[in-house]
């Protein structure tokens, strides 16, 4: 008789320990989506809807202010990811490589990470007030200000991107020094033997090392950017900015939701966000692979 050798893949009782976390996806991630798909192509209120077809969507691609929203989207993602994961590098380098007892400056960088960025948005704009604001009073030393950083609609986009640089640089840096961590010791010691420099060290060693962390943060961060909206919400007061000059495409799908009331128009900006971040998504990786692979 033939014994039939064990597979530990889809074995019943791994399904049935995974049941739990699967309902939940199923019920919060897969359903909403599938939901706003449908409510897309919905008229009228949430209690009342009916079919429309594709006129939310023509609505969305005619509407200037959603080409607004997304271009002030795509200028914080593009800006704030590159700039708060050079940042994040540098002091998180610093940290590994320069200080001593870094266990507790990690808990000091991660601190902001773990709390409320709405707590976080408000203390921000007593730092950005243009009458006694802390920047202002600061740049006063070296003869620059007062800026209004709050209520100039050419400098709302900045004061935003300041603010989404320094909220992203607790999770980066933490993430970043784990990266450090799993490189071996024993490279740097060799290269070192050979003669080689700080900056060759770090291109041909240390870089190459940390891609896969560097390919995970920029997912993380790019998806996150696209997402924007608590800290437009914290720092503005429950608006985007004065005369809308800071809104982003998330802050677009909530005015039409709960401000206009206007849920499928809403759905449909949210499908096309869906679509632009996935397609975004899909040439960072092809780049990164090529990156990874030189």
């Amino acid at each position: 008789m033939l014994k039939k050798n064990y597979n530990p893949e889809n074995q019943p009782k791994a399904w049935f320990f995974l049941l739990p976390a699967l309902v939940v996806v199923l019920i919060f991630s897969i359903y909403p989506l599938f939901r706003s798909l449908y409510m897309s192509f919905q008229k009228g209120s949430l209690i009342r809807q009916s079919f429309t077809g594709i006129d939310n969507y023509r609505t969305v691609l005619t509407d200037p202010v959603f080409y607004k929203a997304l271009r002030n989207t795509a200028l914080f993602a593009f800006t704030v990811v590159p700039i708060g994961l050079v940042i994040s590098l540098l002091i998180s380098w610093i940290i590994f490589e320069k200080v001593k007892h870094k266990s507790f400056f990690e808990t000091i960088f991660f601190m902001p990470y773990v709390t409320s960025t709405i707590a976080i948005g408000i203390v921000f704009r007593y730092f950005f007030n243009g009458s006694y604001g802390l920047i202002n009073y600061l740049l006063g030393f070296i003869g620059i200000g007062p800026i209004n950083w709050l209520d100039n609609i050419h400098m709302s986009m900045t004061t935003l991107i300041i603010f989404g640089i320094w909220s992203g640089l607790a999770f980066n840096i933490i993430i970043l020094l784990s990266g450090f961590r799993n490189i071996d010791s024993e490279h740097f010691k060799i290269a070192k033997m050979f003669g080689a420099t700080n900056w060759e060290i770090f291109r041909r060693i240390t870089f190459p090392e940390l891609v896969p962390t560097i390919t995970f943060l920029l997912l993380v961060n790019v998806i996150s950017s696209f997402k924007v909206y608590t800290q437009v919400y914290a720092l503005f007061g429950g608006q985007p900015g004065l005369a809308k000059s800071a809104t982003t495409a998330v802050y677009y799908i909530y005015d039409k939701f709960h401000v206009a009331g206007r849920p499928g128009i809403a759905m449909a900006a949210t499908v096309i966000l869906f679509i632009v971040i996935l397609i975004i998504t899909f040439i960072q990786n092809k780049i990164m692979k090529k990156v990874g692979n030189r």
